[in-house]
């Protein structure tokens, strides 16, 4: 995995990483509020022997510098400690005593430091006391030749002193070493979650799913849920513009074999399909199209409620024979755009969409209309999506981002993929589009409102003329033609 994708589980769960932050600076908070303040006593030793001439004093001093780590270890022994505890009662045992002691020595010098930490201050400056006198006491004793000589000769030159201020805790240095720990932690802990999320997050993993080319990422609009379809007000919406790219993307797949019955499928139940097919018919008849829209989800049919149609006559009563294609299909709007409803719900629909009299109805279809776009059942759910791809042109898998798994998505694929199904592509349905982008479309639209409007009055009725004359984008108005339909 390269850096790049690990920045992208970090921006994409940056809450993690936050609320990691906030609780180790809350844990931090905590233990530095309940931690015991802490103070250090210390003393420092000048260790020191008789000596004659420079040569003397030179072999004295790293006699000394050798001799000062065995008093270093000294100052933390049983016997230096038992000696404390037995001269200055403080309530301490030898071994607390010994825990409480550390000591330091710097190279190259003759300077032992003895250091006493406590919670209690007068406490450790007591114990500092006595531990500087009954070490220099030891070391005489130690020392000491037969001959009753003394070669070492100790002096304390700095202390016994105890701090003013506790040494610990220290707020600013717990709560920045928390902060730093917490933002280790969290970062890889969104990496962590982001590696281990199966679903699908962007584009690029849905065409490495799908094998297939990504043909529209759709932006995921608050009000589409109210106002799914692109008429009126939303006509002018960047989820809207965004149909129109893959309209024209549609179109281009493959300008050798042109696609012209296309079937809108998805993994799953609830990824925006129907929303999808509805709108991409109703962009494709703007451009002037003649466009027949199928709903041949027989299981669960939305296209009649979306469009505010009547589906009680239907694909279903055309494939059993009780009535004809052209007495059930309703016309939709103003434009080149038909739809033929779902009908009455059959007790076996997979049969029923893979029957000859399916077949023999696209077949009719395709000459009526320049596309038919078809509504079928998720892939995963049942098999009646797949039964209906394998008899258009392709098939446009639809992907709602942030729902659907890696695994599910693969699997739809495959299952189009194993009937020799042509996948013409993918579409990123309810995509997270970047505030630049948004911004970029937004201001474009305003700036083509303004000059629309600045437009004189008779141009303007002049191009309304025109348009109405020629169709719409300079297409013929092939309106009247689609009521040729088999009857």
């Amino acid at each position: 995995m390269d850096l790049l994708r690990q920045l992208r589980h970090v921006r994409r769960h940056w809450w993690v990483a936050l609320v990691t932050v906030m609780v180790a600076l809350g844990v931090s908070a905590f233990l530095t509020v309940r931690a015991q303040p802490r103070y250090v006593a210390s003393v420092t030793f000048f260790v020191t022997t008789p000596s004659t001439g420079v040569t003397d004093a030179y072999q004295g001093g790293l006699f000394l510098q050798q001799r000062v780590k065995s008093y270093a270890d000294l100052l933390s022994s049983d016997r230096l400690a038992q000696s404390v505890v037995a001269e200055t009662p403080v309530g301490l045992t030898a071994d607390e005593v010994q825990r409480r002691v550390s000591t330091s020595t710097e190279t190259g010098t003759v300077l032992l430091r003895a250091s006493v930490t406590d919670t209690d201050q007068t406490r450790a400056l007591r114990v500092t006391e006595s531990l500087a006198n009954k070490f220099v006491e030891l070391v005489q004793k130690v020392e000491t030749t037969p001959e009753g000589k003394t070669p070492i000769k100790i002096e304390m030159v700095s202390g016994p002193r105890v701090s003013a201020d506790p040494v610990s805790p220290q707020p600013v240095r717990n709560l920045t070493l928390g902060g730093l720990v917490g933002l280790i932690l969290g970062i890889g802990l969104a990496i962590l979650r982001g590696v281990a999320d199966v679903r699908l997050r962007d584009a690029a993993g849905l065409q490495r799913a799908t094998g297939s080319p990504l043909l529209g990422e759709i932006p995921f609009e608050a009000n589409a849920r109210s106002a799914p379809l692109i008429v009126g007000d939303a006509a002018t919406s960047a989820r809207a513009e965004a149909v129109r790219k893959l309209r024209t993307n549609l179109r281009f797949v493959d300008v050798h074999e042109p696609a012209r019955v296309i079937a809108v499928t998805s993994a799953l139940q609830g990824e925006g399909k129907t929303t999808l097919s509805c709108n991409l018919a109703i962009a494709l008849a703007e451009a002037g199209w003649r466009v027949l829209l199928v709903d041949a989800d027989l299981r669960r049919p939305k296209v009649d409620d979306y469009l505010g149609l009547d589906a009680g006559v239907g694909l279903t009563d055309v494939l059993v024979g009780d009535v004809k294609v052209g007495d059930v299909v309703q016309r939709w709007g103003d434009k080149s755009l038909l739809v033929l409803p779902s009908g009455s719900a059959p007790p076996n629909p997979s049969e029923l969409l893979g029957s000859k009299a399916m077949s023999d109805l696209l077949l009719a279809l395709r000459e009526s209309a320049d596309i038919v776009i078809i509504d079928t059942a998720p892939l995963l759910a049942v098999t009646d999506g797949v039964v209906v791809a394998v008899q258009a042109d392709g098939a446009l898998l639809v992907t709602q981002q942030g729902r659907t798994s890696r695994t599910q998505v693969a699997a739809a694929a495959r299952s189009l993929h194993s009937v020799s199904v042509r996948l013409l592509g993918c579409v990123l349905n309810m995509a997270k589009v970047a505030k630049a982008e948004a911004y970029q479309y937004e201001a474009y639209r305003v700036v083509a409102s303004t000059a629309e409007t600045s437009v004189p009055a008779d141009r303007a009725a002049s191009g309304r003329h025109s348009a109405t004359a020629g169709g719409v984008n300079g297409v013929p108005d092939h309106t009247q033609e689609l009521t040729r339909l088999p009857r």
